[in-house]
């Protein structure tokens, strides 16, 4: 067992800890994977997209044999793909369709770069993407998602309208920025004191407890201000509970996607193509920084065991997979990540749990609607956690590089600076991430400084 875990990769909890260190994984990953189907619209199930996250996570647990530890979510790198899809399409079912047609395109994208390194090996892709490169690389991941995680923090659930100048109206925030504040913030302190101070079960679960502690601390702001008529005080939205289902069958997308292949045409394919595919390469560079973050939690390199070519298939297929049912390809989520390295349980049985769990709560109204209930504010208090342990764990790679050396240092620099900055590019409707930017230049910089200038 690495030193620093509390449960090794094939290490089985108690039952009862395995349920609630799986819901803690579900509370990590919820937020950013029903946001993504939320985001796009066109009646996309939340539910669903939840179900084909745990469907995702299971292809690729079985891909991996069951040695990686890192739960599948909604990949926010393809929202303007998916958006393109539904833009080409001539109706909203044809939509669906190319939403599976394009995660297959995506997913192949990964198998015939799972069969190049199956042949080739990983070994160029360690001289390629060194330390010097992948630290900075994942504590970028952490900090780009900084500002969502701070804009989380002063809104609540209770929506109001706000009239523009233009004359138009938009849904914001109706309680207090500060009223918000505060709960999220106290969520932040809850799980630092759970996770620090707390007894053993405490340290394991200490997000159940930050949210449970906001979701209270919530709940009496918003009792107080409906009560007293004031809005202002109104964090939660119970509204949510009058109309929820015991038991509903989420809305998935190859339903829908059925009843459009009769509207799909060739143009329409490879608009989908052109969409996908670019960006199924981003995400590739994506995906080999999570799983080195991961590594080097866990003690274990996941590029050599199971094997790159592995984690890349599980992948590519998961995404398939989790678009088929919930119209959203997936992607190892950086929050697994974090909730690995903050708890050390990376317990793939626990992984597996959280991925059955998803399945189950889709169809559960009662759970979902909790779920959904939980205030931005609160759940930004949880990200400041989860992204702050991302950035970090990329600095501690940094450690093991010689700053003194001026080539390394040129090298962090020509990667934090950039990606801070919050450099992207893009070619139509394409866009290079500001992770993908930064990467590509951090291996041309690392290429001209530190492999040639020993030549």
């Amino acid at each position: 067992m690495a030193k620093n875990l509390v449960y090794d990769i094939h290490d089985r909890p108690k039952f009862g800890s395995m349920l609630l260190f799986a819901l803690q994984q579900v509370l990590a990953i919820l937020a950013a994977t029903i946001l993504v189907p939320a985001i796009i619209g066109n009646g996309m199930s939340q539910s669903a997209a939840l179900l084909g996250a745990g469907v995702g996570t299971l292809v690729y647990q079985l891909f991996t044999k069951f040695k990686s530890p890192v739960f599948l979510g909604s990949s926010f790198a393809f929202i303007g793909s998916m958006f393109a899809a539904f833009g080409g399409a001539v109706s909203i079912s044809a939509g669906y369709a190319g939403l599976i047609i394009g995660a297959v395109f995506a997913g192949l994208v990964y198998v015939v770069i799972a069969l190049v390194i199956k042949f080739a090996g990983v070994a160029w892709i360690n001289k390629l993407m060194p330390t010097v490169v992948i630290g900075p690389t994942v504590a970028l991941i952490g900090l780009s998602l900084a500002v969502n995680a701070v804009n989380d923090l002063s809104v609540g659930k209770v929506m109001t309208e706000k009239i523009l100048e233009d004359g138009t109206t938009t849904m914001v925030s109706a309680c207090s920025p500060y009223v918000a504040l505060i709960c999220g913030i106290i969520t932040l302190f809850a799980i630092f004191m759970f996770s620090v101070y707390g007894k053993k079960m405490a340290k394991l679960i200490p997000f159940i407890l930050g949210i449970l502690v906001g979701y209270a601390v919530a709940a009496v702001f918003t009792v107080i201000g409906i009560a007293t008529d004031n809005i202002a005080l109104q964090v939660i939205d119970f509204a949510a509970f009058k109309e929820m289902q015991i038991f509903a069958i989420p809305d998935f997308a190859f339903i829908e996607a059925f009843k459009g292949v009769k509207d799909i045409d060739a143009s329409f394919i490879a608009t989908i193509a052109v969409a996908y595919i670019p960006v199924a390469f981003v995400v590739f560079a994506e995906h080999i920084a999570d799983h080195k973050n991961l590594s080097s939690i866990i003690e274990k390199d996941l590029l050599e065991d199971p094997g790159l070519h592995r984690t890349l298939l599980g992948d590519g297929v998961g995404s398939i997979a989790g678009a088929f049912f919930g119209g959203c390809p997936n992607t190892t989520y950086g929050e697994s990540v974090g909730c690995v390295a903050i708890t050390r349980n990376a317990s793939v049985i626990t992984i597996t749990t959280t991925a059955i769990m998803s399945i189950v709560i889709s169809f559960f109204g009662p759970f979902v609607t909790f779920l959904s209930s939980i205030p931005n504010c609160v759940m930004g208090g949880v990200c400041v956690a989860l992204y702050g342990f991302i950035a970090v764990s990329g600095l501690k790679m940094i450690q093991k590089v010689d700053l003194g050396e001026s080539s390394n240092l040129f090298v962090v620099s020509s990667i934090l600076i950039p990606g801070i900055g919050g450099l992207s590019v893009s070619f139509g409707e394409v866009t290079l991430t500001t992770i993908a930017c930064v990467l590509i230049l951090g291996i041309v910089t690392n290429l001209l400084l530190n492999k040639f200038k020993k030549n």
